[in-house]
């Protein structure tokens, strides 16, 4: 479970949308405040919907091989099989000059509360029920699982962190530097998406595959 979340948060972290929207709103007036509740909202919808995960587990994951076990599995090989399907065709999807979306213009004009609502509406949902499934097998009973929650949520916001704390300390080599970043990723955004889809797809398929047939 660890590992399966340690690569599940790295991959919503290094999401290029939500990184890509972020770096705008950094770039607008009030970017720090409207950053820090970006962060914040972020955050806070990560740790509900984990903690709604162990409220429904009761905090001790089902038995193995057990009727709600083997739902969880199933369900992470449907997700895994989702998210490998849209990779795919995302990757064969032929190739044409992007667009910045109309959403995103108005992104440095957004207020601190939108700023809040789009961190919620950007999160890759799609990584972020699979980290909900594997939280499953967490048991609160062990601090070790305290930690690796603690330690996927918290690794899923790393990159938005390191941004505003950038921002903060060197606001001018920091709004420089993170334009180059968005510059780079609007023109790879697909390959990344792409990757990080398949990555975690056939991870959760390798191991619910496993889990099935073990």
């Amino acid at each position: 479970m660890v590992l399966d979340l340690l690569l599940i948060g790295t991959a919503i972290s290094l999401g290029p949308i939500h990184n890509s929207a972020f770096i705008l709103l950094l770039s607008s007036d009030n970017g720090v405040r409207k950053g820090l509740a970006f962060v914040l909202a972020w955050l806070a919808n990560l740790v509900v919907v984990i903690a709604c995960v162990e409220l429904v587990t009761g905090g001790t994951p089902p038995a193995r091989n057990s009727a709600p076990s083997t739902a969880v599995v199933a369900f992470k090989l449907a997700l895994g099989v989702a998210l490998v399907l849209f990779g795919e065709r995302k990757r064969r999807a032929p190739r044409s000059p992007r667009k910045t979306p109309k959403w995103m213009a108005k992104v440095d004009r957004a207020s601190v509360w939108a700023a809040a609502g789009l961190a919620v509406l950007l999160q890759p949902w799609g990584l972020v029920g699979a980290g909900a499934a594997t939280a499953v097998d967490a048991d609160l009973s062990s601090i070790q699982s305290y930690l690796a929650l603690s330690g996927y949520c918290l690794l899923a916001t790393l990159s938005l962190l390191v941004m505003e704390v950038y921002v903060v300390w060197a606001p001018v080599a920091a709004r420089a530097k993170l334009g180059g970043l968005r510059s780079w990723m609007d023109s790879h955004q697909d390959q990344v998406v792409v990757t990080l889809l398949l990555l975690i797809g056939l991870l959760l398929m390798g191991k619910s595959i496993y889990q099935l047939v073990s």
